[in-house]
This record gives C-alpha cells, sequence and structure tokens, in this order.
C-alpha cells in the first residue's frame, strides 16, 4: 500500500489570494495570518499575489481567472459572510461556496474555501484571533499540502493499469 500525505514546505510554489473587502475588519486579519503562513512555511513574497474583490460574491469569479491563468499551484479564497436579518446570507454562502469549488474542478488546481460564515461578528472576529480556530492559517495550510499532494500525485508516473501490458511488449520497428 501507498499512502501520500501532503507536505507543509511552500518553497518554490506560486499562491493566488482572493480577498474580499466587505467585513474587512475580519479579512484583513485572515489575510495577514494567511501570507504570514506561506511565508512561514517558504513561500516568497513574489510568489504571494493577492487580489481585492468587493465581496464574497465576487471570490468565485476572481478565484476561477486566476486558477485559468495558469500561474498558481493553489489559489486561497477569504472573506468573511455574516448573517444579518435576510436571506440574504444563505444565497451568499450557497453561491460563494459552490463557485470556489467549481474553479478547482474545472482547472485542476487546489482553489481553498477560506470564507467565514458567522452568525455574528464576534464568532468571526474569534476566528481572526485565536490561532487554533484561525481561518486564514488553517485555508494556507490547506494549500500547501494540497500542492504538495499535487505534485507527488503527478510525478508518480504511475502508468494506467490498461497499458501495463503494452509497456511490457518490446517495440516493433516499421
Amino acid at each position: 500500500m501507498n499512502i501520500k500525505e501532503g507536505t507543509f514546505e511552500a518553497k518554490d510554489c506560486r499562491f493566488g489570494i482572493v480577498v474580499s473587502r466587505f467585513n474587512e475588519l475580519v479579512t484583513s486579519k485572515l489575510l495577514a495570518s494567511s501570507i504570514e503562513t506561506l511565508q512561514e512555511a517558504g513561500a516568497h513574497e513574489k510568489d504571494i499575489e493577492v487580489v481585492k474583490v468587493p465581496g464574497a460574491f465576487e471570490i468565485p469569479f476572481m478565484a476561477r481567472q486566476l486558477a485559468q491563468s495558469r500561474r498558481f499551484d493553489a489559489i486561497i479564497c477569504i472573506g468573511a459572510i455574516i448573517r444579518g436579518d435576510t436571506p440574504h446570507f444563505d444565497y451568499i454562502c450557497t453561491e460563494t461556496s459552490r463557485g470556489i469549488a467549481q474553479a478547482g474542478w474545472d482547472f485542476g488546481i487546489p482553489v481553498i474555501f477560506g470564507v467565514l460564515t458567522t452568525n455574528t461578528v464576534e464568532q468571526a472576529v474569534e476566528r481572526t484571533e485565536v490561532p487554533d480556530m484561525n481561518r486564514g492559517i488553517s485555508a494556507a495550510r490547506s494549500a500547501i499540502e494540497m500542492v504538495s499532494l499535487m505534485k507527488q500525485c503527478h510525478l508518480s508516473h504511475r502508468q494506467a493499469p490498461g497499458f501495463r501490458g503494452m509497456l511490457d511488449k518490446p517495440e516493433q520497428s516499421s
């Protein structure tokens, strides 16, 4: 059995970060924590590109653009959606999470969900201040680990089982 696990080495990796300006009191702290985590893991400042968008709803669009550019090993999406008195919260949460996931699926690179969805401002702030709960840190760590796993899986040179027989036969000359 071969078990692969990601490492937390970010050297020579490129990261795109899409961050919402809405609820900036929260998102600015998540962004700072995410960048600090990437750099502590070996990422250089030149290998991190931050794109600020108006709100959480715009995050998936920009994440898709960055993923499509093929310039990054992973995209980290940072935002804070805080419940209000209307169903707006539910619509934004649903479409933001769906769009972030779709960007990763469509382009085959890790697109990490670092968007807080909380009932109160206090809950959101707590998730920026307590290290074990900080979503900026955990999103960056997820991105680093997923990049490591992608490299391991793509560098394994494993052939599909259906082609094994063909590989064992000597080449015929024409």
